[in-house]
């Protein structure tokens, strides 16, 4: 069985590509798409409340992202050294990505209080860096000098001051901390919108996936079945696992808010855990590819943001809604302009 990347390839002006967010957020343009009948609807992204009713279980991603680009120099010859934070290992020490002339041994100067040791090439394209401060003071001076990581395709000459709030929702929680990039459905949503929801007997729960450079990592390979995905933290409380278990036993409908909160509940093993009678959180790394073909154990629905032709991403729309209506949906999206991509317009497929 092979399935070709170039199936899910479309063509985006580039003008399309949103640069800013909307104001409000909850102002941005949403496309409806019944999966059953094929069926589009245009709207604004705060009409969802129409579109949800009592007993929905709306599954959002809680996971804050950090400012994980800084821009440092050689303590040695003052040369320039971009460091990417990627992935914690230790304490004090992190996978990143480098640019600039890198050797094992060199000092990198980030500011007055940190500074960073090369300790290794991991030959993969990352290194492993040991920083002189860890925790809270870390954290206070990574917040102070970083600056977020926004996707290649938002052109910038220079990071605007709310890039770092704008590129956060606001429901992302000081205590999981862990994302490279943000997750991108969620910040369609106002509090006063999630307000709004909550009354009207939609139930809301979390889970928390940190979100790593795989998300923008192309598909390489012409067969797709050939792609390995880059693996990602999830977090997963009791609470939010019986609130899905119940729903599922009711027949609710269990809506992801973005295809990370979707590819965490899709790594579960849902049917040993209805079996087990003392279930615990769940902290695993997740590498789970959606595809076409795929059967869904837990999601019925899914809110999304507008994704790159020939990225893993839009496979996993296509999994949910079926090729077929993806591909007439980007049509018609493209064609009544639609902002695409981060800080674009929405889609709900239910």
């Amino acid at each position: 069985m092979s399935l070709l990347v170039k199936e899910f390839d479309y063509s985006l002006p580039l003008e399309l590509i949103a640069q800013k967010q909307v104001k409000p957020r909850d102002h941005s343009r949403l496309l409806l798409l019944d999966k059953k009948s094929g069926k589009i609807v245009h709207k604004h992204f705060y009409n969802i409340i129409d579109y949800l009713q009592a007993g929905d279980l709306l599954v959002l991603n809680n996971s804050k992202v950090f400012p994980a680009r800084l821009i440092g120099y050689k303590k040695d010859t003052g040369g320039e050294v971009e460091i990417f934070l990627h992935q914690k290992l230790s304490k004090n020490t992190w996978e990143c990505l480098l640019k600039g002339k890198i050797k094992e041994g060199l000092i990198i100067k980030l500011s007055k209080f940190l500074e960073a040791g090369i300790v290794k090439n991991n030959n993969d394209g990352t290194w492993r860096v040991k920083f002189n401060l860890t925790g809270k003071k870390f954290w206070q001076v990574i917040n102070k000098i970083g600056e977020v990581p926004l996707p290649p395709y938002i052109k910038r000459d220079k990071q605007i001051a709310s890039d770092k709030s704008n590129y956060q929702t606001v429901f992302a929680s000081d205590n999981k901390i862990g994302s490279a990039a943000a997750p991108t459905a969620g910040l369609h949503l106002t509090k006063n919108l999630l307000k709004k929801i909550k009354a009207k007997g939609v139930k809301i729960v979390y889970v928390t996936l940190h979100v790593g450079l795989g998300t923008f990592a192309p598909v390489k390979t012409e067969n797709i079945l050939e792609h390995k995905m880059h693996s990602e933290f999830v977090e997963i409380s009791v609470a939010t696992l019986k609130a899905i278990l119940s729903a599922k036993k009711l027949g609710d409908r269990i809506i992801a808010v973005g295809t990370t909160s979707c590819r965490s509940l899709e790594s579960v093993d849902w049917d040993k855990l209805e079996d087990d009678p003392k279930i615990t959180k769940q902290s695993f790394w997740t590498d789970i590819f959606i595809y076409p073909g795929y059967k869904f154990k837990a999601i019925n629905a899914l809110i999304t943001n507008f994704h790159l032709p020939k990225s893993t991403l839009l496979m996993l729309v296509s999994a949910l809604a079926g090729k077929k209506a993806i591909k007439a949906a980007y049509s018609e999206a493209v064609k009544q302009k639609y902002r695409f991509f981060s800080y674009g317009d929405a889609m709900f497929i239910y």
